[in-house]
């Protein structure tokens, strides 16, 4: 069975909802003020067989323009239009708007039913269907049939059915491959079930027990149920009108423009880069920062419109824009929309979303113009180069490149993988699977290569900068998951040594080696010098003119070359020295047991200056413990 939605469209009282109860013996009027004024306030549905395994999922729009907004929610899932036009009025206000949203909207195929054919004589059936062909001249109904109908007679209904099913053949089902998305059109509940939302599902399947999400609330639930034309189903394919039975969700917490999705696939979004047309008919110029109402499926939200190469847009002509909307929206690249204005009430432009998650654009930007060209023409592969190019140096994830491009799952992995081979992007990341262009790649290595040199240039008597510290000098807008796999790259590459917590340079060592003639050597025999009473750091500083950093850094190297060690942050002993104290204090408690701070100053000749930091020192060496006033040994 192939799955089509028949739409309908024109102006009030033009016979819409007559033409659908004769085809389908349905009645889409259901609320009791419709019924009343005789005119369609709410959208309607009903479904139609055809031979050759046609089923149509027909939506009945309203015609009056205080209904616009309903109109366009029912068109977002059309794949066919039936514009209906009353013979005994022609073309009238609505029947030029209606026709311009399913332009801007993207339909593609459909017919003309000339209503109430017998109201009027032969001669006035044929100037009205030359008005009808003229009118539609230039638009995707041109050559399109215009079958001559009467709702209350039943003339032309056959007809009217052969050219429907004539279309239905031609037309393309909706893809069922990828993810199911629902926009909602009407919510309801039903003693004993809950929730129900009703809609046009316009890609996917969705089945009972789907776990789901409505956008943009974000909300969680479960399919409990699914309808099908009224009968109950296990799931629904793209292209058929579903009532869904929501479990997990209220009904106050549903409402026309939600969207039903699988959890976790989708996000709303803020704004969005789309390709503008300005309508011929608009009322005056559009004006940058001029806000005006999208509507895209069942969607409707006030949009600050962003002119991104001018200042002003005349009727008739076309740009990019990015469309920043006051509450959040699921749009996707590729959907359809149209903006109108408040006053006058009119439908003024619309298009193809482009990129459904812009940054926040430069205003004649040429790389963001370059860009949005690119998603025109379709061209996926450089489309994704361009995206992964533009996002710099935080580079972006896999499912995001999805979202953005829209391209099929498929389509966007070939793109990668032909990208990945030429070697204009690079992923750096499995999991998440994050992508860089390789000019950016570049930058972030030669980043880190020029921090390991300005550190040691700063801290010439150090080995190498700690990895740590390297990882924080990343820029910030970068993921600090790309350290790892660009450090491995500058091995490869020869550019540095990792050396356990430290970060060297590669290749042959520049810096001056260490001698009794630099200032390291000097300061380890002035130390030496100064045997068990060695300078201080401000000592050392003032005998060789230096700064304490400079003095300090000095001390390190001679630290790490075990030439001196480090008692306090102030006091530094040569290790001959050191060790004849050592020695002293474990042939002491050899003999005594235990020693006291008195006994160790009458043994070595030291001032208190010094003896209070080096029994200290043993006793964080576990040569000695502390026992009140003493020291004893330290078992081992």
């Amino acid at each position: 069975m192939k799955n089509l939605i028949l739409g309908t469209a024109g102006h009030i009282d033009h016979g819409k909802t007559s033409l659908v109860k004769v085809l389908t013996g349905i009645d889409t009027d259901r609320l009791k003020e419709e019924k009343a004024r005789g005119i369609t306030i709410e959208l309607g549905f009903a479904h139609l067989e055809l031979p050759g395994g046609i089923r149509f999922g027909i939506v009945d729009v309203p015609g009056h323009e205080r209904f616009v907004r309903a109109m366009v929610a029912g068109v977002g899932g059309m794949d066919l239009v039936m514009l209906t036009v009353a013979a005994d009025e022609g073309i009238m206000p609505q029947t030029r708007e209606h026709l311009d949203i399913l332009r801007l909207l993207n339909v593609r195929s459909g017919l003309v039913a000339l209503t109430k054919r017998d109201l009027v004589d032969r001669d006035w059936l044929e100037l009205v269907t030359e008005e009808v062909r003229d009118f539609v001249s230039g638009s995707f109904l041109e050559g399109a049939p215009i079958v001559a109908v009467s709702s209350r007679t039943g003339a032309g209904l056959e007809a009217l059915r052969v050219e429907l099913a004539r279309l239905a053949g031609e037309a393309a089902e909706k893809r069922r491959d990828g993810h199911f998305r629902l926009p909602v059109d009407r919510v309801f509940t039903m003693s004993g079930f809950g929730t129900v939302v009703t809609g046009t599902l316009l890609s996917g399947e969705i089945h009972v027990n789907d776990e789901l999400e409505l956008l943009p609330s974000g909300r969680e639930g479960r399919v409990r149920g699914i309808q099908v034309h009224g009968e109950k189903s296990e799931q629904g394919q793209a292209g058929q009108r579903l009532a869904v039975n929501l479990q997990g969700i209220d009904l106050d917490q549903a409402r026309r423009g939600d969207v039903v999705v699988p959890r976790g696939v989708f996000r709303a979004t803020r704004a969005v880069d789309v390709r503008l047309d300005y309508l011929a008919s608009a009322p005056r110029q559009l004006k940058h920062r001029a806000t005006l109402r999208l509507h895209s499926a069942t969607y409707e939200v006030p949009a600050q419109v962003i002119l991104l190469d001018r200042d002003t847009l005349q009727p008739g002509e076309s740009a990019y824009v990015q469309l920043r909307l006051k509450e959040p929206a699921l749009l996707l690249s590729g959907d359809s929309y149209i903006l109108r204005m408040s006053t006058p009430a009119t439908t003024v432009g619309g298009g193809i979303v482009l990129d459904p998650f812009p940054p926040r654009r430069r205003r004649r930007n040429s790389e963001a113009l370059e860009l949005l060209e690119a998603f025109g023409q379709a061209d996926h592969q450089r489309t994704i180069a361009l995206i992964i190019a533009q996002s710099l140096l935080s580079g972006i994830a896999f499912e995001d490149i999805l979202l953005r491009c829209g391209a099929p799952r498929k389509v966007t992995e070939t793109a990668l993988a032909a990208l990945l081979s030429s070697g204009e992007i690079l992923q750096l990341l499995r999991e998440p699977r994050m992508f860089l262009a390789k000019a950016a790649v570049e930058t972030l290595k030669k980043g880190l290569v020029d921090e390991v040199a300005a550190f040691l240039a700063a801290n010439p008597l150090k080995e190498g900068m700690g990895k740590e510290e390297l990882k924080t000098r990343l820029p910030k807008r970068s993921d600090p998951r790309f350290f790892t796999p660009l450090l491995s790259a500058l091995e490869k590459e020869g550019l540095v040594i990792p050396d356990r917590d430290i970060v060297r340079p590669g290749g042959k060592d520049t810096r001056k080696s260490m001698s009794v003639e630099d200032l390291s050597g000097r300061i380890a025999l002035f130390l030496q010098e100064g045997g068990i009473e060695p300078p201080t750091v401000r000592e050392i500083m003032e005998n060789f003119r230096c700064d304490e950093k400079t003095v300090r850094d000095n001390l390190a190297l001679l630290v790490r070359n075990t030439v001196v060690t480090r008692i306090s942050s102030d006091l530094f002993y040569s290790a001959d020295a050191l060790s004849g104290l050592r020695e002293k204090l474990v042939a002491h408690l050899r003999e005594k047991g235990e020693i006291t701070p008195t006994e160790y100053r009458e043994l070595t000749g030291l001032s208190r200056k010094f003896l209070i930091p080096l029994l200290e020192y043993f006793d964080s060496e576990k040569l000695t413990i502390r026992v009140g006033d003493k020291r004893v040994a330290r078992r081992k």
